[in-house]
């Protein structure tokens, strides 16, 4: 276990002296590149630490936070290390930033290039007050993942073996109750005196058996209509004969002969002539036909 921390303990060390090493190689050009877009000497300076230090920044939120905040940090990272690299790489090209005897504000013989190169130097300070505020204030407000609740398994299994073993347990079948039966002793004969009869047993008061309770299945009422069984009665039957549809119809006419369209229903035509909902819709058509046919007519003679 020594060992193991001790071995970390070095990687870490080691990684220090490399980061620390490289952040002075990039700190000579940095500053070069500073001086160059018109920054002081104090200013030129500090520059290096405002870009390499803001990957440091970058790189222990990546360490600290988690999802969106971490994708994030690894961007300003990535951002910042791809800027580093540029400014560098431009201060390899360019002889005259070692001497610092380069115009200010030209980094480039091409003035486009020179432009981008010019905005890029400029706006990397203002970038590194903006994520680091950003990256300071998502570590500060991190909250660390909470800490799964624990496994039930160990106290179910507990309970489980404390059923098992309760259920182990021989059962104890109680004593029978008997009554409690007071027996007086049998009387002695004496000479020419009567025995006298034994006294019969007294009981003693114990609590009456209680009857079970009796249960028994009670069928569900239906709320289905029950279907008859059997035959009608025929005194139940109708006495009244079974009127053909002619007959129907004639009634039906002779009901409805007064009454205006509007009034000829299915079940107006049903309580006047006393038949069906089927044969009232059916007569009720029929009229209502008929009438359309017949004023059809009029109208054609009148015309």
């Amino acid at each position: 276990m020594n060992l193991h921390r001790k071995g970390r303990a070095a990687l870490v060390f080691a990684l220090v002296a490399v980061v620390g090493m490289a952040f002075r190689v990039s700190w000579n050009a940095l500053r070069d590149i500073a001086g160059a877009v018109g920054a002081d000497d104090t200013a030129a300076m500090l520059y290096p630490f405002v870009v390499d230090g803001l990957m440091a920044l970058a790189l222990i939120a990546t360490l600290v936070l988690a999802d969106r905040d971490r994708t994030f940090a690894l961007r300003v990272l990535g951002a910042y290390t791809v800027a580093s690299l540029v400014l560098n790489y431009v201060h390899g090209l360019v002889p005259e930033l070692h001497g610092r005897t380069v115009d200010w504000g030209r980094l480039a013989d091409w003035d486009p290039a020179n432009w981008a190169l010019v905005l890029l130097a400029t706006s990397l300070p203002v970038g590194s007050i903006y994520f680091g505020s950003d990256l300071v204030a998502k570590v500060l407000h991190h909250r660390p993942a909470s800490i799964p609740p624990m496994s039930t398994n160990a106290e179910e299994s507990t309970e489980t073996e404390r059923k098992r073993s309760t259920a182990d347990l021989p059962v104890s079948t109680p004593a029978p109750i008997t009554p409690n039966v007071t027996v007086l002793p049998r009387p002695v004969a004496v000479g020419f005196l009567k025995s006298t009869l034994p006294a019969k047993p007294v009981p003693s008061i114990a609590p009456a058996p209680v009857a079970p309770i009796e249960r028994r299945a009670v069928a569900a009422e239906s709320t289905r209509p029950r279907r008859a069984t059997g035959r009608v009665p025929a005194v139940a039957k109708s006495t009244r004969p079974k009127r053909t549809p002619e007959q129907l119809l004639a009634e039906a006419r002779k009901a409805t002969d007064g009454w205006p369209d509007a009034k000829v229903t299915g079940e107006g035509i049903r309580r006047a002539i006393h038949t069906s909902p089927a044969n009232a819709r059916s007569l009720r058509d029929t009229i209502l036909a008929e009438r359309a046919a017949t004023a059809a007519s009029a109208e054609a003679v009148a015309s």
